[in-house]
């Protein structure tokens, strides 16, 4: 684990298990190698790239404001597959927020990325471990045959679990709004 972090404090990308498929890490503030991961990721540049984070306590890094309705859902489905898009603080990278203002964050639900994101106390992304349009890596030899020597390293955690990944909602006013249905139900998330 501690490895692990080092390397993403170093400049380093990283694969590593969720709870749903294997995903790609950088820390979120170096610049060269957020560049780097969406380079072979070949992902375009509309495309914000989203962040996960150990604690709630870890926003006001990232996050400009948060609402009253964002902190209900937080109470409720984290850490879990919910993902809130939130204003973003002026200083985030554009290769976070894809020029946005926004941010894509979350606390992961039980598993070594949470276990991660706790251990290095700051955000880091959370992509898909895959080449853009294909389809997410759900162990470390597909991640390996996706990026071969791209990557500085790879956590074999065993297959992932798969399924339906988060379910990304948009929180950056006084009211929600889905923007992708993922393991959490839209009705769930309004009642």
């Amino acid at each position: 684990m501690h490895n692990a972090v080092n390397i993403l404090k170093n400049c380093g990308i990283i694969a590593y298990p969720t709870e749903t498929f294997y995903g790609l890490g950088a820390k979120f503030d170096m610049i060269d190698t957020l560049k780097r991961l969406y380079e072979i990721k070949k992902r375009p540049q509309e495309k914000a790239m989203p962040l996960i984070i150990g604690s709630k306590e870890l926003l006001s890094t990232v996050a400009a404001s948060v609402s009253v309705k964002a902190i209900s859902l937080m109470e409720r489905y984290w850490p879990g597959p919910l993902t809130l898009i939130l204003p973003a603080k002026e200083n985030l990278s554009d290769f976070i927020t894809a020029g946005t203002r926004k941010v894509a964050v979350r606390i992961p639900g039980e598993s070594f990325a949470l276990q991660l994101a706790r251990t290095a106390n700051f955000p880091l992304t959370a992509t898909s471990a895959n080449p853009s349009g294909m389809p997410p890596a759900q162990d470390a030899e597909t991640v390996l045959r996706y990026f071969e020597d791209k990557i500085d390293l790879i956590i074999d955690g065993g297959p992932a679990p798969g399924g339906l990944p988060s379910t990304i909602v948009e929180a950056t006013g006084n009211e929600i709004r889905l923007l992708r249905q993922g393991i959490i139900r839209i009705d769930l998330l309004k009642a």
